[in-house]
C-alpha cells in the first residue's frame, strides 16, 4: 500500500463510521467534501493527499464525493465544496472552506494535532498528585523545553507552583511569557489566582477575622484579609460581598486594593456569568 493510500482515502456513508469516526479517537481526521464538476476542489485535493503524505500519520484524510454521498453531505451540513471538516474523537470540531494555501492549511492541522505534551501530561498530573510535587514540576519543565510555544504548559507550570506555594517563581514563569500571551484571559485569570492564594496565606484564619469586624467594622486590614482569604478558598461571593463592603467604606485604602481585589475575581469567573454581572454593577454604583 503506498503512503497515499495509508494516510489518505476515499470513504462512503457505509464506511464513514469506522474510516473517520474510529480512526479520529487516534489521530485527527480531515474529511474533504468535493466534486468532480469544482474546479478549487481539483486544487485543494493534491495539496491535502501531499500534506498527509508529510505528516505520516500526523492527521489522515478521507475524501467524500458529495455526488455520490450526498446523504453524508446533508448530514454534516455542507452547502459549498470544498468544505474541509477535522473529525477528533468521535465529532467535528472543527471546519475551512474554499482552497486554502498550504502554510494556513498546515496551521489548521496543527492546532488539531497530538503533541508530546499529550502523550505525556496525564502521568505527570498523577505524579503531581499522587505527592511526588517536586518530580512532577521537573517532568513539566523539561517538557516545556521540548513545547516552548505551548501556553498550557506554562500555565500548568505556573498552577504546579502556586501548589507548592513558591509564589515567587511562578510569577516569574508567568511574566516571561511573550506578549502575544500574556493578555490571554487564561494568563490573566492565572495570575489573578496566584496573587490571590499568595495574599490567603498570609491571612489569619477567618473566624479571627470575623470576630475583629465584629468588634471594629472599620478594620479596614481585617475585611480585605477575609477577602483575600475567601477568595484563595475559592468562596468568590462571600470574598466578593467583602471587597465590595471595603470598597463602599474606603475605596482608595491600599492603593484601591478592594478594586482591584474584585477585578482579580472577575477573571477568575472568566469575565461573564451571573455572579460577575451583578457585583460588577455594584462595583460601578459604589464607585461612580
Amino acid at each position: 500500500m503506498s503512503d497515499a493510500q495509508q494516510y489518505s482515502f476515499d470513504v462512503t456513508t457505509e464506511t464513514f463510521s469506522q474510516y473517520v469516526l474510529e480512526n479520529s479517537q487516534h489521530v485527527p481526521v480531515l474529511v474533504d467534501f468535493w466534486a468532480p464538476w469544482c474546479g478549487p476542489c481539483q486544487s485543494l485535493m493534491p495539496v491535502l493527499t501531499a500534506l498527509a503524505e508529510k505528516y505520516a500519520g500526523g492527521f489522515l484524510l478521507a475524501k467524500v464525493n458529495i455526488d455520490e454521498q450526498a446523504d453524508l453531505a446533508t448530514q454534516y451540513g455542507v452547502r459549498s465544496v470544498p468544505t474541509v471538516k477535522l473529525f477528533r474523537h468521535g465529532e467535528a470540531v472543527d471546519e475551512f472552506l474554499g482552497a486554502l494555501p498550504e502554510s494556513q492549511i498546515r496551521e489548521f492541522i496543527d492546532r488539531h494535532a497530538e503533541r508530546e505534551s499529550d502523550k505525556q501530561m496525564p502521568a505527570i498530573l498523577e505524579t503531581f498528585t499522587g505527592g511526588e510535587q517536586q518530580q512532577a514540576l521537573e517532568q513539566l519543565q523539561q517538557l516545556r523545553q521540548v513545547e516552548p510555544d505551548n501556553l498550557q504548559l506554562t500555565l500548568c507550570e505556573s498552577e504546579f507552583l502556586l501548589r507548592m506555594q513558591r509564589y515567587d517563581e511562578a510569577r516569574a514563569v508567568l511574566k516571561a511569557l511573550p506578549a502575544n500571551q500574556a493578555m490571554d484571559p487564561e494568563v490573566q485569570a492565572a495570575k489573578s489566582r496566584l496573587e490571590l492564594s499568595a495574599a490567603a496565606e498570609q491571612a489569619p484564619q477567618a473566624d479571627e477575622l470575623l470576630a475583629r469586624l465584629a468588634q471594629d467594622p472599620a478594620d479596614h486590614q481585617a475585611r480585605l484579609q477575609l477577602a483575600n482569604s475567601y477568595s484563595g478558598q475559592g468562596q468568590y461571593e462571600q470574598a466578593l460581598e467583602q471587597y465590595l463592603e471595603l470598597l463602599r467604606r474606603a475605596p482608595n485604602f491600599e492603593d484601591g486594593a478592594a478594586r482591584k481585589g474584585m477585578l482579580m475575581v472577575f477573571d477568575l469567573l472568566g469575565g461573564q456569568g451571573e455572579l460577575v454581572s451583578r457585583y460588577r454593577r455594584k462595583m460601578f454604583t459604589s464607585l461612580y
